[in-house]
Formats: C-alpha cells, structure tokens, sequence
C-alpha cells in the first residue's frame, strides 16, 4: 500500500515541534506493516538543499499563477515529494513566521499550495504514479481532503489533528483564490464563523479523523476543549478516534545518546544518572547535592503547559530540599518570572532560556523528575522521552499524559506497575500534591529504582500506533473499493 503523507515540517529536514518528530519517525514504522510512505514536504530552503539524487520532477499544474514543481528524491534514508514553488518557501528562517515575530501574510496561499499540490500528487502527475490514500498532518494540509473530494476523487484521506489549539483560519475574502467550487464555502465545508477554517477543511472532507492520543480526541469532542469544532467532532462519530504518538527509540536512546555525559541502559542506570545529574547541576547554576531531588521542565513556556503553576508550586519542591531546572522559552510574561525565580533562588534554581538539543537531552538523563503540568496535551513526547531516559513523569491527569504514564500510586507501587505520578483537576495545589509524592518516591531509593525501571521497560516505541495506523488505511482503501 502506497500512502502519501503530507506535512508542513517533518524530523530532521525542518522541526519546530512535536508533528515534525511524528512525520519523520512513523514512516518506518509503517514500513513493517506493509505500508510503504512517502512524505511531501514544502520546499523551504533546508529541505531543498538535504535532498538527495532527484529521481523525478514534474511541474504542477495551474499552480496560482506562479511556477512550481514537484521533486521526488530520497534524503536520510526517507522517500520524499518535495513542493518546490521558491515564491512561498524559498524563506529563510521559520516555516510560519516573519523575523518579526508575525505569521507570514501569505501563509493561506502557502499552505493552500501544499493542500492542492498533494491532491494532484495522490492522484498522480505526469510520469508519476499516484498513492493508495493520503494522510494529512494538522491544518496546514487541512486542503488537501478538500481538493480531492472535488476533484471526484476516490484516493481515500486520513486527518490527523495534532494540537487543535491551531486551526488556521482565514478571512472569507480570500476564498476566491483557492480554487474550489462555491458550494464549498459552506456550513457543511469551508466556512467557520465566517472565516475559512483549513482544519475545519480537513476534518469536515477527510474519510477518518484522527487526533495523537484516545484520551485528546475524547476532550476535543466537549465543549471545553473543543474550541468551537466539539459539535463537528461528536457529529462525525466513529470516523474520529485517537492512536497515542511514538517516539523513535533509535534516535532517543540512552544507551547510545551522545548528548549524556554517561550513557545508560535499565541495568546501569543509577551510577549514570548520577553522574549525569552532577552535569545538569552544573550546567544549570545548581548546587552539586546528589541527594537534593531535581526536577525538570522542558518545553514552551506557555499557559497550556502549565509553566505558572510550577512556579506557583515552587515551595513544595523547594521546601523540600529539591531543585527546579527550566530548559525552554515562550511568552514573555513566563520568560521574566523565570528570570525572577532563578534570580532569587539562586543554587536551587537553574534556567535557560531558548533551546539546545543536547541540554534537553541532559535533562531527560540526570534529572530525577520531569514536570508536565499542562492544561491540556494532544499526546506530549516529553512524557515518552522521560520514561524511555527513565526520569519518571508528574503529569496532569490530560489528554496523551493520562494515556502514557501509570500512576505511581500505593496500589501501583504494591503490584510494580507505576512509571510516573498523575494529577487533577490541574491546579497549583494538586501538582504541589503530587511533587511532595515525588519527593517521598525518592526518599525510597529501593522504590525509586523500581519506578525508573518501569518506565525505561514501557514500550514507547511506534510500534503498537502503527499497526493502527496500518489498519485504518486498510480500511480506507476497501471502503472506497
């Protein structure tokens, strides 16, 4: 079976987040199961220059005026369709954003592009052959359903929503420049509160839905996570459903990362740790006390992950004889009350504001906790990248963290089964719960090893997801016949 997958970033070609991560590691994982992926990707600059021998290319037809072409080569060991059209990605910088800070004016036409130029790829271009189904990634390939339904198409489409917080929603003027019917700028369409919506596109024309956890499509079908779509959401019933994220367990790896000082396997953990944490302490303004308990946090600095109730929580890390590491960046309100925090608590805690691959790494492999508060999580890879490095997980009681991270709870911990700690309703006093449990885990450093050891034994990989992922795609296909 022949899927194309569409994406406006994907690992290692061009990342800003958790989707790009997903896009480049489920390729493989489908391979097992019979499922052979190329992804489309749009031409920005470092993708153009990563790619490989060209083994074909075809201009694209009725491009919206301007010249483009489709490119299909191998890179990194990924079969790949590249969407070369220089006047909307030959862009240094962030796919998304000017050096401003500000969206791209054009990012409708953009990402229109990307949508229509997949149609036309499923369906196949010139001397390329077209694919079995489609599979679009969030509302920047939200057209991409759209097109093939009225292009009469019979190429099935599966819409994975990643963070439903991000809609892509555009004034009802532009509607005219995207090539599609009237009769799809409707209620039953396009149309969402006046505006266009391309995730409402892609989840109105897709065949299946999908969200990166059950626990995220079920919230996203109530009013209060649903953020204005929750009634389409509930209306198209068993065609939505959640298959939980994966992590690429080659490329997050303790035994062979060489971001870690010392690396590690379940069986070497502790002494590795240890050493690992003495780094991170250093590397963050910490003192070097190995038995102060140290908690990390890695991530945007953001409302929905919930970095002002970890600060607001600081006294029960603190109080206890713990530490607090900030590795990450965001708003700027959150930014100076880290600043603050650091300033006045200086040797218990540590930031760094921005991001660095190897410190994040540092901070899965020495810290003892990693703190994931949010208010709500379409999946999180942090939490599966805490168990892998065996740093056990204090989450809110949400979304993709609710399904990843068992409770370390009495109970659990009688029967061996906890990996992390959960917390809810999400607020300052129950995270401050949960940390004081943390902190009494540690204590117990028999416990504690066997937590660590719990989690580096989950099965964090992609294996289970794309099993699923290959069944809906089967059933796609026959459904269409």
């Amino acid at each position: 079976m022949r899927v194309l997958a569409v994406a406006s970033e994907g690992f290692p070609f061009v990342k800003t987040g958790g989707l790009a991560d997903v896009v480049g590691a489920l390729p493989a994982a489908l391979a097992v199961e019979g499922v052979a992926v190329t992804t489309m990707l749009p031409g920005y600059p470092a993708v153009m220059s990563a790619l490989g021998p060209v083994q074909a290319s075809e201009p694209v037809a009725d491009f919206f005026g301007a010249p483009a072409r489709l490119v299909r080569a191998k890179a990194a060991g990924r079969d790949l369709l590249v969407l070369d059209a220089p006047h909307f990605f030959a862009r240094s910088g962030s796919p998304y954003l000017q050096p401003t800070g500000t969206d791209w004016p054009d990012n409708a036409m953009r990402f229109a592009a990307l949508g229509r130029a997949a149609a036309q790829a499923a369906q196949g271009v010139g001397a390329m052959a077209g694919f079995d189904a489609v599979h679009a990634h969030d509302w920047q390939a939200g057209l991409a359903p759209a097109y093939l339904r009225f292009a009469a198409s019979r190429i099935p489409t599966l819409f994975t929503i990643h963070n439903l917080a991000f809609q892509g929603q555009f004034p009802a003027n532009m509607f005219g420049l995207l090539g599609l019917p009237p009769e799809a700028f409707r209620t039953a369409g396009l149309e969402y509160f006046g505006m266009v919506g391309y995730l409402k596109a892609g989840i109105w024309f897709a065949d299946r839905v999908s969200t990166v956890s059950p626990g995220y499509a079920a919230e996203i079908r109530t009013p209060q996570w649903g953020m204005g779509l929750d009634g389409l959401l509930r209306g198209r019933g068993a065609a939505v459903g959640g298959i939980l994220n994966g992590l690429d367990t080659q490329e997050w790896d303790p035994a062979a990362d060489s971001h870690l000082p010392v690396r590690f396997t379940a069986r070497t953990a502790a002494a590795a740790r240890a050493a690992n944490k003495k780094e991170l302490q250093a590397r963050m303004g910490l003192a070097a006390d190995p038995n102060a308990p140290l908690f990390a946090f890695i991530g945007r600095l953001a409302w929905q992950k919930g970095v002002d109730l970890i600060l607001e929580a600081l006294p029960a890390i603190l109080d206890q004889g713990g530490q607090l590491a900030i590795l990450g960046s965001g708003e700027a309100a959150l930014e100076e009350r880290v600043h603050g925090a650091t300033a006045t608590q200086i040797g218990r805690v540590g930031s760094f504001i921005g991001f660095d691959e190897g410190f994040a790494r540092l901070c899965y492999g020495g810290a003892d906790f990693i703190l994931m508060p949010s208010r709500f999580e379409p999946c999180g890879l942090g939490q599966l990248c805490a168990l892998r490095y065996g740093a056990p997980p204090v989450v809110a009681h949400v979304g993709g963290l609710a399904d990843s991270v068992v409770d370390a709870n009495e109970m659990a911990l009688a029967s061996g089964a906890g990996t992390g700690f959960n917390f809810a309703p999400v607020g300052p006093e129950m995270l401050s719960a949960a940390i004081e449990r943390a902190v009494a885990l540690y204590r117990e450093p028999a416990l504690m090893r066997q937590v660590q050891a719990n989690a580096m034994a989950q099965d964090v990989s992609w294996s289970r997801s794309a099993k699923k992922y290959a069944a809906v795609f089967r059933t796609m296909v026959a459904a269409r016949g």
